[in-house]
């Protein structure tokens, strides 16, 4: 099973136990998260695709840690000109673990089918 979530401006392809780094969050270690913007969940061949998300599907997700991406070096310069500008950036950003994946929304639909 996998699903296919909208986190912090980007998607991002999840199963469950996976690993993740989002987007800084707003959240401590060993916190929980809830991502409720899935845009597809796939179970054993069985594909949903939500317009543009699933009511009410979420993905439940621990904070691991929150950390800062390795240093890159910003140069610009002009030739002949001697201008220069050199500047570094380190992304912050958040490691989660998915813990559950659950589509209330088709668990509904099979229960009124019955």
């Amino acid at each position: 099973m996998y699903a296919v979530i909208d986190a912090c401006g980007r998607q991002y392809k999840v199963a469950e136990g996976d690993l993740v780094f989002v987007e800084k969050l707003e959240a401590n270690e060993n916190e929980k998260v809830t991502f409720d913007q899935v845009l597809l969940i796939s179970d054993d061949g069985k594909v949903k695709v939500g317009n543009p998300t699933i009511k009410g599907a979420k993905v439940e997700a621990t904070v691991v840690k929150q950390g800062k991406a390795k240093k890159i070096v910003v140069f610009k310069y002009k030739a002949k000109k001697n201008e220069r500008k050199k500047q570094g950036h380190r992304q912050p950003y958040t490691q989660v673990k998915i813990e559950k994946i659950s589509s209330r929304a088709s668990s509904k639909k099979e229960e009124d089918a019955e």
